[in-house]
């Protein structure tokens, strides 16, 4: 070692012995529990990713088409998964399990505001719009099927979407009904994603206070699926425009996936092999369903 560097670290030494113990001890052992700060984040990022949300998915979580763009990104509660866009203030995809067994739940919650979000939608955000605060993963399906904490979450800001009052409350609400208590009469699991479809440049919610950037959608879809006896994946899937009739039958809006996936550029059940995935994704099966007695079910309210 040069005489230059020599006397550089007994300066060196020489400071740190007056520093505080604390200092003394934080120097040498700060880049140990930096390196198992990382690691830690690393092993919490790959249970996230590898383990806790294909929990909550079938077939793959939903991947987004340029999700960089719409700032989207997945959310994992505790009975649901939210894909969601910090540009459009929405979620554009919420994903669920659905069984026949269910448990007794608390009253309504209040709604909340998910502190995970940058765009940190509020309740009262909505207060005077003309719009009801729509939940994409249903209160009463996922209190009912998982219990008062998750039906709480139903109540996060990040699975409301704007929708209109007479499509909320009636065919809508319908097809919630369905989802919880129909087709459960013939299935004991299945699986449901649903979301918002956007124009290219869609609207943005509007209060008393001015604008809040909060997007509107056109449409919303719901996509069920379910393994059969034969151990085929069967789907059915629709397609209903805000401005869809309270009393219209349900099996009027009903679609393919691959129409849902080019209204929304999202791909869906993507782990499924590619064989089997285009054919369930290009066409729906009412009648594995049983829609047809359900499709002129009435709006409760």
């Amino acid at each position: 070692m040069s005489a230059m560097k020599r006397f550089a670290w007994s300066q060196f030494w020489q400071h740190l012995k007056r520093q505080p113990a604390w200092l003394r001890w934080g120097f040498f052992w700060l880049p140990s529990f930096s390196g198992l700060l990382v690691v830690g984040l690393l092993l919490v990022y790959l249970y996230e990713v590898k383990a806790a949300r294909p929990a909550l998915a079938y077939a793959g979580v939903p991947k987004i088409d340029q999700a960089w763009s719409k700032m989207a990104h997945v959310l994992r509660n505790d009975a649901y998964l939210v894909g969601y866009s910090e540009t459009l203030k929405n979620p554009l995809w919420v994903g669920y399990w659905v069984t026949d067994q269910t448990q007794s739940f608390g009253k309504r919650p209040r709604f909340e505001a998910d502190w995970r979000t940058l765009s940190y939608v509020h309740y009262h955000d909505f207060s005077g719009s003309g719009y009801n605060r729509g939940h994409m993963a249903p209160n009463y399906l996922i209190g009912s099927r998982y219990g008062r904490n998750a039906q709480k979450q139903t109540f996060l800001m990040s699975n409301i979407t704007p929708q209109k009052p007479q499509f909320n409350q009636k065919i809508w609400q319908r097809l919630e009904e369905v989802s919880a208590d129909k087709f459960t009469q013939h299935f004991a699991r299945f699986y449901v994603v649903t979301g918002p479809v956007f124009d290219a440049s869609p609207q943005t919610l509007r209060n008393r206070n001015g604008d809040t950037g909060i997007a509107i959608p056109s449409a919303f879809y719901k996509i069920f699926i379910t393994e059969t006896t034969e151990g085929t994946p069967s789907a059915l899937a629709f397609l209903m425009p805000q401005n869809a009739p309270p009393n219209a039958p349900l099996s009027q809006y009903v679609t393919s996936i691959d129409a849902i996936e080019a209204r929304t550029q999202i791909d869906f059940f993507h782990a499924l092999p590619d064989d089997v995935e285009d054919q369930v994704e290009a066409q729906s099966s009412p009648e594995d369903w049983h829609l047809n007695r359900y499709a002129q079910l009435p709006p409760r309210y």
